[in-house]
């Protein structure tokens, strides 16, 4: 009996497994679009609309699957959590990503962001229980290492004020998935990033405000359809849909593993810069996306300790 039981958890850990990565793969590819869309509606509407801004129009989204659900106040001992994935997936990133695609292609912010898996494994190691093995971090190296190299003899641009601000996107970001996906696994995915937009719309509302008077409305009204189209998507699918299935993946499936999943992010977002854009995309792109779907299929394989997180109602 006792070998059947270990069976059947096992047999559980893997579906549960699998269906995070489904979940997961699933968030990738709506995020993939982020930058093109960022890159096409940023230079009509400017960084603050196109960066929290998008927080606006997800909070409705959020606010209707609230009420339908009827979901309860979560309570004050997520607060903490909250202020991470606001600071960082709300505010943080969207701004410091749309800042950053005004001045450099989308294909070189892509490259930029393929660090965020090995970041957010990071920050889930040290701050949330997850212990990956060393196998899992030569897996990480190996797909970080490979774009570093792809970047290096591809030479998709050169060092740019941009790619600081890229960096510092990855950051603040990394800690948001991480933090999200941790609560996820008690509150829910779609529940955490509901909860988040909606309460970080104060802030965006001041900070659109102050948009609106430094710089008018003239923009914003000859805005061209590709530019409200790509608001549009960032609002709906980049910032509640998309983290709606992500944080679901990692809550299933574990935030280590599942943040594995976001290597084929650039690749994706290439590919679409290429076909949305008119962007380059060459033979090298394909070569290296290849390799890194073989680091990750590896780093999918390697196992990873997990600690159950609990949240204390104290």
């Amino acid at each position: 009996m006792n070998g059947i039981s270990k069976q059947t958890a096992r047999t559980s850990q893997k579906g549960n497994e699998s269906l995070g990565l489904f979940y997961g793969l699933v968030g990738v590819l709506v995020f993939s679009l982020t930058l093109p869309a960022s890159r096409a509606a940023v230079g009509a509407f400017g960084a603050i609309i196109v960066g929290p801004g998008r927080g606006l129009i997800a909070a409705v989204f959020a606010t209707l699957f609230l009420w339908l659900k009827h979901e309860r106040w979560p309570g004050r001992r997520y607060f903490s959590g909250f202020v991470v994935i606001i600071a960082g997936a709300i505010l943080g990133f969207p701004l410091l990503s749309a800042w950053a695609m005004d001045r450099v292609p989308a294909s070189h912010g892509a490259v930029e962001l393929a660090l965020l898996p090995l970041a957010t494994a990071g920050v889930s190691a040290l701050r949330h229980g997850e212990r990956p093995s060393w196998l899992f971090w030569v897996c990480s190296a190996g797909g970080a290492l490979t774009v570093v190299v792809y970047t290096w003899f591809t030479n998709l641009g050169g060092v740019h004020w941009a790619d600081l601000a890229l960096l510092g996107a990855v950051v603040v970001v990394a800690f948001a998935y991480a933090e999200g996906g941790r609560m996820a696994s008690n509150l829910g995915g779609w529940q955490v990033i509901a909860w988040s937009v909606l309460l970080s719309t104060p802030i965006v509302v001041i900070l659109l405000v102050g948009d609106v008077a430094w710089n008018g409305t003239m923009h914003i009204m000859h805005a061209s359809w590709m530019a409200w189209v790509g608001l549009l998507y960032l609002g709906i699918g980049s910032q509640f849909f998309g983290f709606v299935a992500w944080y679901m993946g990692m809550g299933i499936g574990g935030v280590a593993r599942v943040s594995q999943m976001q290597y084929l992010q650039p690749f994706f977002t290439l590919f679409f810069s290429w076909l949305l854009l008119g962007e380059m995309l060459t033979i090298p792109t394909i070569a290296a996306a290849l390799v890194v779907v073989l680091w990750v299929a590896v780093g999918k394989k390697t196992p990873i300790r997990k600690e159950t997180f609990k949240v204390s109602d104290r």
